[in-house]
């Protein structure tokens, strides 16, 4: 929290920025070349793994839940495997979640810091394979997510933000991967900081660095792919702008171009914003396709 709360306020402004799928093209390979195979390997779902598949992208790219912290998203995930029919009958045994959920529902940073330190409290053999899948996700981003580069627009973009406001990243990946991603990038020198999710939850980030009056209403953004980030945005007095999952580019170009003048502007919050937000709902339902 200190290292949120010693946040500077230079400017005028704030401008918030989630990274994976949002400044990098990072979701896609993340979730389908690590996540899901690990998802599939440590909770036993290889006899269903076509479903457990499907689930997994559902949940974690083309749905609501999108961007969703890795351990309430498992939680959804596989809840969502017990209960389709087809999947249930290929003879696979999802375990009772309750130790999961009270992690989830308690007040550790939603990290694997965090579920080790919840683990000393409430040992759990859920919670050690809970760990293990974690910490496998982890080795299988770093083996092989490398190479990505922004979307067009973004170092652009980016020296427009710094020139008028602060600016910090606000996301729920783990910091060491954030870090990775932005150095390897060069893109390192233009947030103030980069808050992963070892510093708790988004809105955790937002209320701490830009809570209270440290800037004045209206003058405070956050830019994200999904949404828990409009959610967190909202929650912490900051405008939101979203870029639209398929439509990145667009997105970016678009708050290059004319979003952003209209912040810097103050002529941002109201029928403009509402018209990007109902654009971005549109693309992500909340109920999967399988269920009728």
């Amino acid at each position: 929290m200190k290292t949120l709360q010693d946040f500077q306020t230079c400017r005028e402004f704030f401008v918030g920025l989630d990274s994976d799928g949002c400044v990098f093209d990072s979701m896609e390979i993340k979730h389908k070349e690590c996540f899901t195979p690990m998802f599939i390997k440590h909770w036993r779902l290889q006899a269903a793994s076509k479903y457990a598949r499907q689930v997994w992208e559902f949940a974690n790219l083309y749905s609501k839940t999108r961007g969703m912290n890795r351990f309430p998203v498992c939680a959804r995930s596989l809840r969502l495997v017990r209960d389709w029919p087809e999947a249930a009958a290929r003879g696979i045994r999802v375990p009772d979640l309750a130790p999961l959920q009270a992690f989830i529902d308690s007040e550790f940073p939603p990290s694997n810091a965090g579920l080790e330190d919840y683990r000393e409290r409430a040992p759990h053999p859920l919670l050690d394979l809970t760990m293990g899948w974690s910490l496998a996700v982890n080795a299988a981003v770093k083996d092989i997510v490398f190479g990505v580069p922004p979307f067009p627009n973004v170092r652009e973009t980016l020296d427009k933000i710094v020139a008028n406001a602060d600016l910090a990243v606000v996301s729920g990946t783990p910091g060491e991967a954030l870090h990775r991603e932005w150095d390897e990038n060069d893109l390192s020198h233009y947030p103030q900081l980069i808050a992963g999710q070892e510093l708790g939850k988004k809105t955790v980030h937002l209320q701490a660095m830009a809570g209270g009056d440290r800037y004045a209403p209206g003058k405070k953004l956050m830019i994200g792919d999904a949404p828990g980030d409009r959610t967190a945005a909202e929650a912490s007095g900051c405008l939101f702008y979203p870029v639209n999952p398929g439509r990145e580019e667009e997105s970016w170009e678009r708050l290059c171009e004319e979003a952003l003048a209209r912040f810097f502007e103050e002529s941002y919050d109201g029928e403009y914003q509402a018209s990007r937000i109902a654009e971005f709902e549109a693309l992500l339902p909340e109920h999967p396709p399988w269920i009728a």
